[in-house]
Order: structure tokens, then C-alpha cells, then sequence
């Protein structure tokens, strides 16, 4: 895996040694180019970071700041190493995404949200997904127009009643990229 352009472009990130799925390099490519010029300037919050490949890429591509929000501790050292490594800067949260959605230290609202939480892989898992959409402060983590790009497994069914428009779906294998915005 590698910071696929920019200022770090080409330099390789390093794996956690956990069940973290992260984001292919196909995919993250795809995602920017979706993106284009927008990402300049722009700030940013990396829910699910795994690695920190998705804020780091958008550092890489000229995002002004970035807060990356991970659980796994193991993960948040391995984030810590990639930064160093390609010597970007941004604040690494070790938290529940959940728990830190309902806390002060979330920054100002942000032009672009990207999750990749775990999939759902049978009825009955629990759907992080779902769950992020529907939770209650999440929008307001987003200027108004912002754009909250999410990754789920294919055919992934976007629930009702949600308040997100989805303005772009692409399927890469086995995952999918919506790219939401608030209705209203």
C-alpha cells in the first residue's frame, strides 16, 4: 500500500498487523480523482482510519488539516508511523468513532467526512454503516455542501429515512464508495 499522489506520492505505508481492511490502492485513487481539485485547502475527518491512508492521501493532495479517528491501538501506532513516514501532519484520535462523534473533541465542521467501517458480513453483525448514518451529530461534522464519502461491501442498500442523498455510487470489487450529501 502507498500514498497513491501528491506530496507524498509513491512513499509506502505501513500494515497494522490486525483484521483491519484497508482501503485498496484502486479505490483510494478512484476516490480522489472523484474528488479532483476540491481537496486543496480543504479540512477533513478519516473515521474508521485503519492505517490513516485516507487522510494521509488527502494531506498528500494539499487537505489544509485532518483528524483521523481509530480504535484499534495497535492501528493509532501504525497511523503515528505512516505520518513520520511521509512526514504530513494531522491529529490521530484513538477513540470509538461513535464516542468521539458524541464528544468536544470533535473539530470545527469539516468539508469532507470519509468512513470506512467494518462490513456487515452476515444478518445479524452489526451494521457500523447504518449506524453512522443515522447517528445524530454526524451532520453536523460537515459545512453545509459537504461531502461524506462512505465505504461499504457491494450491494449495500442505502436505508430510508436517513437524510443523506447519495450523489455517486462506484463499485470497485467488493466495495462500494457513496458519495453523500445532507438532503434539505
Amino acid at each position: 500500500m502507498r500514498v497513491i499522489a501528491g506530496s507524498a506520492g509513491g512513499i509506502t505505508l505501513k500494515l497494522p498487523k490486525t483484521d483491519l481492511r484497508p482501503t485498496m490502492d484502486l479505490v483510494r485513487g478512484a476516490i480522489f480523482s472523484s474528488l479532483g481539485g476540491s481537496v486543496e485547502g480543504a479540512s477533513v475527518l478519516d473515521l474508521f482510519s485503519g492505517t490513516g491512508s485516507i487522510g494521509i492521501e488527502a494531506l498528500s493532495r494539499g487537505a489544509a488539516s485532518a483528524t483521523l479517528v481509530e480504535a484499534d491501538r495497535k492501528a493509532c501506532s501504525i497511523i503515528a508511523e505512516n505520518l513520520t513516514r511521509t512526514r504530513l501532519q494531522a491529529k490521530v484520535v484513538c477513540n470509538d468513532v461513535f464516542r468521539f462523534l458524541d464528544s468536544k473533541l470533535v473539530p470545527e465542521p469539516v468539508d469532507f467526512v470519509f468512513a470506512d467501517p467494518p462490513y456487515s458480513k452476515k444478518a445479524g453483525d452489526r451494521d457500523f454503516s447504518d449506524e453512522l448514518l443515522r447517528h445524530p451529530k454526524l451532520p453536523a461534522r460537515l459545512v453545509v455542501g459537504g461531502v461524506f464519502v462512505l465505504e461499504v461491501a457491494q450491494n449495500w442498500a442505502l436505508p430510508d429515512g436517513t437524510g443523506w442523498e447519495c450523489l455517486r455510487r462506484k463499485r470497485y470489487g467488493s466495495t462500494e464508495t457513496l458519495f453523500l450529501q445532507r438532503t434539505g
